[in-house]
């Protein structure tokens, strides 16, 4: 009987302890593209318990760069870089009563090959995100974002992010 007793005990505190872990999902992830050019994606996650999560936003994207003088014309210089691969991580966030309300961000793509002569500026022209995964690696735990993934900054001619 005494064993019994102390066998349910246990099995109780297991699977109250499983179930802990277990509740984790994300009620919202929603993206949009910064002044900068930036992914920002803002989420919010429950059923976290009281332990630290790390977090991954991947994407690939898209950036075209391009050159402009100083009456704001675009005389055709531009570069377009990607698709590139990026991430970036969140680590060690603390929930607040199992709930994790953060963002992260990433990219946009560097130029690495476009030099703009005397006279004329580099600007990020247009900026695109596809592939985009926000993933809890703690508790492998999943969301596509809403939201904006592509902006444009700038028109001219050869300028596409598509």
């Amino acid at each position: 009987m005494k064993l019994n007793v102390i066998a349910a005990a246990l099995s109780l505190v297991a699977a109250t302890a499983l179930a802990a872990t277990s509740g984790a999902h994300f009620m919202s992830a929603s993206a949009s593209v910064a002044d900068s050019g930036a992914l920002d994606v803002a989420f919010d996650e429950a059923g976290l318990g009281n332990q630290n999560v790390n977090y991954t936003l991947t994407a690939q994207a898209t950036a075209v760069y391009a050159c402009f003088n100083g009456g704001d014309k675009h005389p055709a210089a531009s570069n377009k870089v990607g698709p590139s691969a990026l991430s970036a991580s969140l680590n060690n966030v603390q929930p607040k009563n199992g709930r994790v309300i953060a963002s992260i961000t990433v990219g946009p793509p560097a130029n690495t090959t476009l030099s703009c002569p005397s006279g004329q500026t580099l600007v990020l022209a247009c900026v695109s995100y596809t592939d985009v995964l926000l993933t809890d690696t703690t508790n492998s735990v999943d969301i596509i974002p809403t939201g904006t993934t592509n902006r444009t900054f700038v028109s001219g001619k050869g300028i596409s992010c598509s």
